[in-house]
């Protein structure tokens, strides 16, 4: 086996953004699945009635006035807009392609891409999309109260915003995402949380921004998987939590604040598929190996002690799904007494000790699972998502699957799953 010290990394680079969505997902092809609405269940089915839904995995994408419509005259020609190229439209921050706006696979006239991963111009897509009144408006047609949002294009990919060399421009960029984020909060009346980000390559900077972005009510942060992508690891050289780190660690278990880890990037996942596979022959597969990524991000803290040091602190592991859990838990239970790893290194808990204190997964497309294995996994560790408006999300159909998924299921249970675990790891006030 290979030192630690050895193992290749990809490095953060300054193009980040501009691949961060394939373009060969975005070229011409692909097939539009006309949908009957009509034949779907409108709002909540009555199976769910009394229960404010929680829809933990979603996307916003961020609106083409994001970045310009308050922006001082001063700054305007710097910050990040929009331009039409071939046809797509990208973001631009100077003369840096900073690239697409994101997975956008449903349309205006709420019909579904698929086989690509997105439409390419903001006049294709639901308005739902960037824009607060339309989400709500689709999200009372799926019957679903809240819900919870991250990123859709790479504007805040630290690689690429560091590369500008212009810390004062980065700096606009990654505040105006995050108040965008409190923003929407406000306009939905408290149904729509967008998770924020960080500046992760100056401590100062970062803990600052965190400390703002808690001040100004937002419900979590995302943060990178490999953060020594960038700058500096979880851990140090002496094995301990990195200083550089520990500020934010505290803050966010000093406020419960939750951290997401959402799908991954932990594993070099095209490192992993064999060559001359085709576009639509390697997706399936790489999605498969992010959610292998999330299971690495996870067993990474519990073997860390930064468990032990930061024993309340709150994970989401967000678009991972929840069968793999039991299996996962089960194999680290079993290396870890194989290995010595608790007597070594002093932990203080066991896997399924620390999985089932400090992490929640959230599942989409699975029906045995959240069928099965609910009680095996944690009632209390659950949550549900959509993946709105990403490839593969649960559109249309959202209450139909639900049932489907958790028909069986007493009310309680049903109110657990769908609500009150959301509610206990992002704080929300329903």
């Amino acid at each position: 086996m290979a030192d630690s010290k050895s193992i290749s990394l990809v490095k953060a680079r300054e193009d980040d953004a501009k691949f961060y969505w394939l373009d060969e997902g975005r070229s011409a092809g692909g097939f539009v699945r006309e949908i009957d609405h009509s034949t779907y269940h409108k709002g909540t089915h009555p199976l769910f009635n009394g229960i404010k839904i929680v829809d933990c995995d979603t996307h916003f994408t961020e609106p083409p006035d994001l970045f310009q419509k308050n922006a001082p005259a001063s700054m305007k020609d710097k910050l990040p807009r929009v331009v039409r190229v071939n046809g797509a439209d990208r973001w631009f921050i100077g003369d840096r392609d900073f690239g697409s706006i994101g997975g956008n696979v449903i349309s205006k006239g709420r019909d579904k891409l698929l086989g690509k991963l997105a439409f390419t111009t903001y006049d294709e897509i639901h308005p739902g999309s960037y824009m607060v009144k339309p989400r709500l408006a689709e999200m009372d047609e799926m019957g679903v109260w809240a819900q919870i949002c991250f990123q859709n294009g790479g504007l805040t990919q630290a690689g690429s915003l560091l590369a500008l060399n212009d810390e004062d421009l980065a700096m606009a960029v990654i505040r105006g995402f995050n108040d965008a984020c409190a923003d929407r909060v406000a306009e939905s009346n408290g149904r729509i949380h967008c998770m924020a980000t960080l500046p992760y390559w100056d401590k100062d900077l970062m803990n600052a921004e965190m400390r703002r972005i808690i001040d100004m009510g937002i419900k979590g942060v995302v943060l990178p998987d490999r953060p020594e992508r960038l700058v500096a690891g979880y851990l140090g050289e002496d094995g301990k939590v990195n200083p550089f780190w520990e500020g934010v660690f505290e803050m966010c278990e000093a406020t419960a604040t939750p951290l997401n880890f959402h799908i991954n990037t932990s594993l070099d996942a095209g490192s992993a598929i064999w060559d001359n596979l085709r576009f639509t022959q390697r997706l399936p597969i790489n999605a498969m190996l992010h959610t292998l990524g999330v299971c690495a991000t996870m067993s990474n803290f519990m073997m860390s002690g930064i468990l032990d040091k930061y024993e309340n602190i709150k994970i989401g592991l967000i678009e991972s799904g929840i069968g793999w859990v039991p299996f996962v838990l089960e194999m680290l239970e079993h290396q870890i007494d194989e290995m010595r790893t608790m007597e070594d290194h002093g932990l203080k808990r066991r896997p399924k000790e620390y999985f089932a204190k400090n992490f929640w997964v959230s599942w989409w497309f699975e029906t045995f699972a959240p069928q099965h294995m609910l009680h095996e996994i944690g009632i209390d560790r659950v949550m549900f998502e959509t993946d709105f408006p990403h490839p593969t999300s649960l559109y249309p159909g959202v209450q139909e699957r639900l049932v489907e998924q958790l028909g069986s299921y007493d009310y309680e249970t049903r109110k657990r799953v769908l609500e009150r675990n959301a509610v206990e790891l992002y704080g929300l006030e329903l």
